[in-house]
């Protein structure tokens, strides 16, 4: 199959002159990719590899990957049985140069096992791309069921969650304090409605580098309007640990909501929160 010309984003920099350097928009968002989906593994005198295993519908933005890479590497396709599919068709980009994986890792990309060690990068990065690299690799945008918007993400790592959390909310105004569910420990995290519309075209903004499927389901998004009659959720107001001391001294939830301006349901909600460990006690 022939190779696209590289796209004018691609061109607009020399990429051998600062491989992964974060403050290009491009490698942000590859390294966010790399994140999620990317493995670095290593074997003895200083072999190793970085590969990317990814439907074989998303294979141009491997191909952007090689462009964007100033060492050798390949793209090969493999076609297995998987839980899901009893012919899974995959596209692997593989990166064995050991000065790539170095920068790699020391940029905070480990060896091996990742899920719960990623970080938002230490050093200065274009956070929109970056976050969308994450969005693609591990999120979703698109329609619910009932035909609503949304962006979606859902990770292990605690620090990618609380810094997608934290990003969002300036974009949004909507805030999100996840847990990790019961059944496998991961932080799923939903924007719906206008915050969904308002992120997305921040994240996937024109001629930006995105998977296509992706860009399209987000530029989608706009279209969306509020149906008359459905009701707008006011913004939740976030417990304080001096609140949360108040609530605790009172025996009683009514003269503890009086005091708190809070309602009943609240108060009782966020006591047994405490009292069950679902949230952590006030220092």
């Amino acid at each position: 199959m022939a190779e696209r010309e590289p796209s004018a984003h691609q061109l607009a920099f020399d990429v051998s002159s600062g491989f992964m350097d974060l403050g290009v928009p491009e490698y942000s968002y590859m390294y966010g990719f790399l994140q999620m989906d990317g493995h670095l593994s290593r074997q003895s005198r200083d072999r190793g590899r970085m590969t990317v295993e990814i439907n074989i519908r998303d294979i141009e933005i491997l191909r952007s990957f090689q462009k964007l890479t100033p060492y050798n590497s390949t793209i090969s396709e493999r076609v297995r049985s998987t839980n899901f599919a009893t012919s899974h068709h995959s596209a692997i980009w593989t990166l064995c140069s050991l000065e790539a994986r170095t920068k790699l890792n020391e940029l905070g990309l480990p060896y091996g096992r990742k899920s719960q060690q990623i970080k938002p990068p230490r050093v200065p990065f274009s956070r929109p791309d970056y976050l969308r690299g994450v969005i693609d690799a591990d999120g979703s945008v698109g329609y619910t069921k009932q035909g609503l918007p949304f962006v979606s993400l859902t990770t292990a790592s605690t620090a990618i969650a609380a810094y997608f959390c934290f990003y969002a909310k300036k974009i949004t105004g909507a805030s999100r304090h996840p847990g990790r569910n019961e059944r496998d420990a991961i932080y799923n995290i939903l924007y719906s409605k206008e915050a969904s519309q308002a992120l997305a075209a921040h994240l996937y903004y024109p001629g930006c580098l995105a998977l296509e499927r992706k860009q399209a389901a987000a530029d989608s998004l706009h279209a969306w309007v509020r149906p008359p009659g459905m009701k707008t959720s006011p913004h939740h107001r976030r417990w304080r640990e001096w609140e949360d001391r108040i609530l605790l001294g009172h025996s009683s939830i009514t003269a503890a909501a009086e005091e708190l301006g809070r309602s009943y349901q609240s108060c009782q909600l966020r006591q047994w929160r405490l009292r069950t460990g679902r949230v952590s006690m006030p220092e």
